[in-house]
């Protein structure tokens, strides 16, 4: 907005925003908008006539605020939301970028969150249902220092039945630092395609369902993390990730806040110079899985089961490393990948034509890979990758 201030434009835009309806769709242009006091957005549409709040074509839109008192945004603190966009803005300052509170049907597309004082976004203070948190980029929180804080401790707060997919998470550094993190007692939902890197608690963390329906953990590229690169407790299935370079282990699984059951671990790539796989928490539980995956380790334990792994199903994984071989076949070293490093520099885990990799078991075949290509039902090939990488690393 010409010849106004941030704050004036800020004001403006709330008292706009506040008067939406059901089927309105409202385009911000240009500019930077602050926003100094609580704001809770609380306009909800229907699902014939949702409300949109995008920046206009080609704009560059940034929302803030001039302290950390509050968080930037606050959607459905006060009452219910449902039925609701909010794509390509940026929102940067404040405590929590966006927190999201009674939310159904929200969807946060193709938004910028960085650099706060807190989380970049979070959804922990009231049940969540049918989130789609997609197409955005986020870093650089502060405090615990999360990309994505998700449901709450000990199953407090749950988010269900969500899709958390296509994000770009990194620089989540802080106190904490899990780049995206889904607790104990949110279920049926699915974290798909994301790409998340250089934190300092897991890239991605996913706790139990409570004996709900599984979440789906699938197609992430994660690479760096001074704690491990993916940790998942428990009812889950896990696949067609590509795990590299985490200080604890590549992959890490055991008991916090549940019990470890019901995991199945299928067609990854973990490649890591300390243990490759971790299951603390594996032995003597029901329905653990761990199929047709490359697990490299190159100085500790592709496989590592402190408290041993009675009852594991085992079978077509390719591993280098110390542990447990029933079940696995040995594989080269970092020549079996087009380029690939052990810090993660290069992430092509395209296999060379001279891999060992043609040693998976149908049982446990998936049809696509990493990056949506066929497995040849004929001769199937461990871990994510089948072919050629369609992805670039940034």
């Amino acid at each position: 907005m010409p010849n106004t201030s941030d704050r004036q434009n800020g004001d403006a835009l709330l008292e706009a925003i506040e008067g939406l309806r059901p089927g309105d769709r409202l385009e911000i242009g240009t500019g930077t908008y602050s926003v100094s006091r609580l704001w809770d957005l609380s306009v909800s549409g229907t699902a014939a006539a949702p409300i949109w709040i995008v920046a206009d074509r080609d704009a560059n839109v940034s929302i803030t605020r001039p302290d950390a008192r509050q968080n930037i945004l606050n959607v459905g603190q006060g009452k219910p939301v449902g039925y609701l966009c909010l794509r390509g803005l940026e929102f940067t300052g404040g405590s929590h970028g966006i927190r999201l509170g009674q939310c159904r049907n929200v969807w946060i597309d193709q938004c910028h969150i960085h650099h706060t004082q807190e989380v970049c976004l979070s959804a922990n203070s009231a049940d969540t249902h049918q989130l789609y948190l997609t197409r955005n980029t986020i870093h650089d929180g502060n405090g615990t220092a999360e990309g994505m804080y998700l449901g709450g401790n000990n199953g407090g707060v749950i988010m269900s039945e969500s899709v958390i997919a296509l994000n770009h998470v990194y620089n989540c550094r802080g106190t904490q630092g899990d780049g995206i993190e889904v607790k104990q007692g949110s279920w049926g939902n699915r974290i798909a395609e994301n790409r998340v890197h250089d934190c300092n608690y897991p890239c991605i963390t996913v706790y139990g369902t409570g004996g709900k329906q599984p979440n789906v953990i699938e197609r992430n590229v994660c690479y760096r993390s001074l704690d491990s690169v993916m940790q998942v407790q428990g009812e889950a299935i896990v696949r067609n990730n590509l795990l590299i370079d985490g200080r604890n282990a590549a992959f890490a699984s055991t008991d916090h806040q549940g019990k470890t059951v019901n995991l199945q671990v299928i067609h990854n790539t973990l490649v890591n110079t300390t243990h490759a796989f971790r299951g603390g928490s594996w032995n003597a539980r029901r329905k653990m899985v761990l199929a047709n995956n490359v697990i490299y380790s190159r100085e500790q334990n592709a496989l590592h089961f402190a408290n041993g792994h009675q009852g594991v199903t085992i079978a077509g994984n390719v591993v280098l490393g110390d542990g447990p071989k029933r079940g696995c076949t040995l594989g080269r070293g970092l020549q079996d990948f087009k380029q690939l490093t052990w810090n993660a520099d290069d992430c092509d885990a395209t296999p060379v034509a001279e891999a060992p990799f043609h040693h998976a078991v149908a049982e446990y075949r998936l049809p696509t890979d990493l990056y949506g290509q066929a497995r040849n039902a004929d001769s199937i090939i461990s871990g994510a990758v089948v072919g050629k990488a369609t992805q670039s690393k940034n």
